[in-house]
């Protein structure tokens, strides 16, 4: 028998065994489902992770003050806590970086789990209000959907003036964009210049949509329980450029915090994209996790597919006698057997990685990603573990089959 004969003698075998063929193909499909599922879902919310953190921009490092607000406990120790960025340190490091190029937004968490109040409604404690600078929309790439932005003569008085987010704009006045209107937060009264276009939400994230910001001075005189903390972004045009503005930025924050010569930093400077770095280590972890969840899941498939196999092969000795009897040597017989049980994987395999891809991407969007990609390397991958799988599977028992005597298989009843 040549091998297209043994081809169309497999594809006969499978018909005329369809629901075994069905079966063993279903549990190999699953294997699959498993493996690609698993992986396809990892990097689903992985691309959405990375737009999420590359939306914030690739070219801009923040600086906080080292330690403040962590009162955290080591061996009996209280972890040393710096001062807070103050509002003169901030403007001066502005000031230093503007002159070196560099364009620096200066804000500050006023507070949050906040209720806003308009029309007689009020939304749920879950806004925010920040102080923002000129900068602040830029650096946190935030667009406005309607309105402006602050005035320099509304920033040099601190004028009660805000930009809302959108899901202000929807549960207070319906949807519609509220320039001129007023809200009511923390007791006083803002008049609404601008309003920031829909961020959306990303692994439930909602961006600028439950923020106020007011303008920096505004900020100083609103009521706190303490001293408000600025944070600082730099922003730099040539992203090749970030790690000598970084060490610029340093020694000039260094300076203004008055950090005397062997002292460590009192403040912590952080690229945007060491978010993206950690990112990927984690994810080649669980990714990691995931292929041995899906390797031992193929595993119970492979001993299923082979006890199906041998059970074939039994119960077609007479068959196999008969051939061999015709001519059929043993290499054809075990050929015939190993690509039987290669259809039936990639049977079982084409309808795993379809589904796989199609689960993965559930996930994503029951997670809020809402990212669908079609992972070619997972799908080739998995097509080529189940050719793997039959041939592991099909070969011992294509080999009992091709050492089968003709005579004694003849008498087989």
């Amino acid at each position: 028998m040549h091998l297209l004969e043994n081809i169309r003698e497999s594809l006969q075998a499978i018909r005329v065994n369809l629901l075994r063929t069905v079966l063993t193909a279903l549990i190999v499909s699953i294997g699959i489902l498993a493996l690609v599922g698993i992986l396809t879902a990892i990097d689903a919310l992985q691309a959405s992770l990375t737009n999420t953190f590359s939306s914030l921009g690739a070219g801009t490092f923040d600086i906080r003050a080292k330690g403040y607000g962590n009162w955290s406990r080591f061996d009996g120790k209280v972890a040393k806590v710096y001062p807070p960025v103050s509002w003169v340190q901030g403007r001066a490091f502005q000031a230093q970086m503007a002159r070196q190029g560099l364009r620096v937004s200066l804000s500050a968490r006023v507070a949050g789990a906040l209720r806003v109040a308009a029309n007689g409604l009020k939304t749920n404690p879950n806004m925010r209000v920040v102080g923002a600078d000129e900068n602040y929309l830029a650096a946190q790439n935030l667009e406005l959907g309607a309105g402006r932005g602050f005035s320099a003569r509304e920033l040099q008085s601190g004028a009660n003036v805000c930009v809302v987010g959108s899901e202000i704009a929807t549960t207070l006045f319906k949807g519609r964009p509220p320039i001129g209107d007023y809200i009511n937060v923390l007791g006083q009264r803002f008049q609404v210049v601008g309003m920031l276009a829909r961020s959306g939400s990303s692994m439930k994230g909602t961006g600028g949509d439950r923020q106020i910001l007011v303008p920096l001075l505004c900020a100083n005189r609103l009521p706190r329980q303490q001293a408000l903390t600025y944070d600082l972004k730099t922003m730099v045009a040539d992203p090749a450029r970030l790690d000598y503005a970084m060490q610029q930025a340093t020694g000039t924050m260094r300076a203004v915090r008055q950090d005397r010569p062997g002292q460590e930093d009192s403040f912590e400077i952080e690229r945007a994209n060491s978010f993206l770095e950690d990112l990927n280590e984690l994810s080649s972890s669980v990714r990691g996790a995931g292929f041995v969840v899906g390797f031992i899941t193929l595993l119970g498939a492979a001993i299923a597919l082979m006890n199906i196999m041998l059970v074939s092969v039994t119960e077609r000795t007479r068959e196999i006698g008969i051939r061999k009897a015709l001519g059929a040597t043993s290499r054809q017989i075990r050929q015939q057997f190993l690509i039987e049980a290669i259809v039936i994987c990639l049977l079982g395999g084409a309808l795993g990685v379809v589904l796989g891809v199609l689960a993965g991407n559930a996930v994503t969007v029951f997670a809020g990603a809402g990212t669908f990609i079609v992972p070619w390397l997972w799908m080739g991958l998995g097509l080529a573990i189940c050719v793997t799988v039959g041939l592991l599977s099909g070969y011992y028992p294509a080999a009992k089959a091709a050492r089968m005597d003709p005579i004694e298989s003849l008498r087989y009843e």
